[in-house]
């Protein structure tokens, strides 16, 4: 896990950036709000609503991005106003608070737009519950959320929009189908049993603190699809919640919510979720849980029966979260995987096409947008594989035959890279060759994924010929993998 957050690669610096800018954004919708006049109460909502507005909106295009983060207070402000108002009766509050977890989290069919409005209307109702909000306080929190998201977009699209210059791909809509079928429609019913039975729980552990459970349930479901990526990322958030409250009795307890010290841990653990998030959700989870300490030493109640209350609402959040994908609508590991894999090879597929329409002098042919597809493609695969080889997978032969799964499929996108250089040379062009072993590519993954028999070009290719030396390395990598994709299984990958 250290190895890798400390080595995982960052082309362009871009986790870097993207943690350096949210630490410059929030201290500003944090000062801001001092200038203002805000309350302590009022700062922390405002800090809150700049950190979801520079970490959750994800759209491809920079105007996109813009676009949804102007919605923001459209989605946030209503629901805190909701949160504040049904603060005096706990049944209407526990009833609208799952309804908005079951929104948000069927919000994400309509892509990262519905994803950032959701979890910002989940976060400003469990906001609400974290500062006990009262309708009295409602205009100074309304003040605090507006500021802290024009602070924010200040940031991110006038004084660091680096986004202008790195085109960010679209990323992969998740594989479903109708009604029920469709993964967020079975994940809505899903987190909203799992938030119940966090909701039910968690307020017999604790009548103050329970909102932690509810909270812990949510995050589980983010950014998951199939039961075994819930499982892992529960697993995962439990970790990061030991190892978090372990440094804040070492850290946030000492220094007994001191302004300024606080500030710049603050600071530190913001620049750690950041940082962190695209590599280790434990390691993203032990910055929230030391920042979360750090906040409830300035509101002057952190102790460590605190802390130790978190772990257990946390823990109560992540088995709510467990009972709901394995009992309710579960969609299967395999299920979702299978999908995926489909995906990415439909995309091999694409790729050899229009690399072969380039090679013929189709001037209009780019196959280079395909293969910034296929990078994301694979990323779901890896998320979506990820429980079959997670260290507690007790099933060694699945855990083997999906790792290799993962190596071929990491093979097929070198080479498909190393072509798509080629075949932007011009003098590559009109090559027959290559068209034609391009077209052996296509035929390949027809077969693959039709449970045909690939025939191989006996003949090798020379070290001079680059292109050609590529596409023989994608046409034996698509050959292998039609045994483990085709071996017989209770959990099958593809085919079985």
């Amino acid at each position: 896990m250290l190895k890798r957050v400390f080595t995982a690669p960052d082309p362009g610096r871009t986790r870097l950036r993207f943690a350096a800018r949210a630490v410059l954004g929030i201290a500003l919708a944090v000062a801001l709000c001092g200038l203002a006049g805000h309350s302590l109460t009022g700062a922390v909502t405002g800090g809150l609503a700049a950190l979801l507005a520079l970490f959750t909106v994800t759209d491809a295009t920079v105007r996109g991005q813009a676009a949804t983060t102007a919605l923001l207070p459209a989605v946030g402000l209503p629901v805190l106003t909701a949160a504040a108002v049904l603060h005096a009766y706990p049944v209407a509050r526990d009833l609208t608070f799952l309804a908005v977890v079951g929104a948000g989290v069927y919000a994400r069919r309509w892509g990262p737009r519905g994803h950032s409005l959701g979890v910002f209307a989940f976060m400003n109702f469990f906001v609400a519950q974290f500062l006990h909000a009262t309708t009295g306080q409602l205009p100074e929190l309304y003040a605090a959320v507006l500021l802290s998201v024009l602070a924010a977009a200040a940031v991110r699209f006038g004084l660091w929009c680096y986004e202008r210059r790195l085109p960010l791909p679209v990323p992969p809509a998740p594989p479903g189908g109708t009604g029920l079928a469709r993964v967020t429609t079975r994940q809505a019913v899903q987190a909203t049993a799992g938030a119940g039975f966090a909701l039910i729980v968690g307020q017999l552990v604790s009548g103050q603190r329970w909102y932690w459970a509810v909270g812990a349930t949510w995050w589980i479901f983010v950014n998951t699809t199939s039961r075994g990526e819930t499982l892992v990322r529960g697993f995962r958030r439990l970790l990061g919640t030991v190892i978090g409250i372990g440094l804040g009795l070492l850290v946030a307890v000492p220094v007994h919510g001191d302004p300024v010290a606080t500030a710049l841990l603050a600071a530190v653990c913001v620049f750690g979720i950041f940082y962190t998030a695209a590599v280790s959700y434990t390691w993203m989870m032990l910055w929230v849980t030391l920042l979360a300490g750090l906040l409830y030493g300035l509101l002057g109640v952190l102790g460590p029966g605190l802390l130790a209350l978190r772990l257990a609402e946390t823990g109560v959040g992540a088995l709510g979260a467990v009972l709901a994908v394995i009992l309710v609508l579960p969609v299967t590991t395999h299920s979702v995987t299978d999908a995926w894999i489909r995906r990415a090879l439909a995309c091999v597929h694409a790729c050899a096409a229009e690399t072969a329409r380039r090679l013929a002098g189709v001037p209009e042919a780019d196959p280079a947008p395909r293969v910034a597809e296929l990078e994301q493609l694979l990323a779901r695969v890896r998320l979506s594989v990820a429980p079959l080889v997670h260290p507690l997978n007790p099933m060694l032969g699945r855990k083997r035959r999906a790792r290799h799964v993962l190596d071929l499929l990491d093979d097929c996108a070198r080479e498909i890279r190393g072509l798509v250089a080629v075949a932007a040379d011009p003098e590559a062009s009109h090559d027959a060759r290559l068209a034609a072993a391009c077209r052996r590519v296509e035929n390949a993954v027809e077969a693959l994924t039709e449970g045909r028999d690939i025939a191989l070009d006996a003949d090798g290719p020379s070290v001079a010929e680059p292109a050609l030396a590529h596409l023989h390395g994608l046409e034996r990598a698509l050959a292998e993998l039609a045994r483990p994709l085709r071996t017989p299984s209770g959990s099958p990958l593809v085919g079985a």
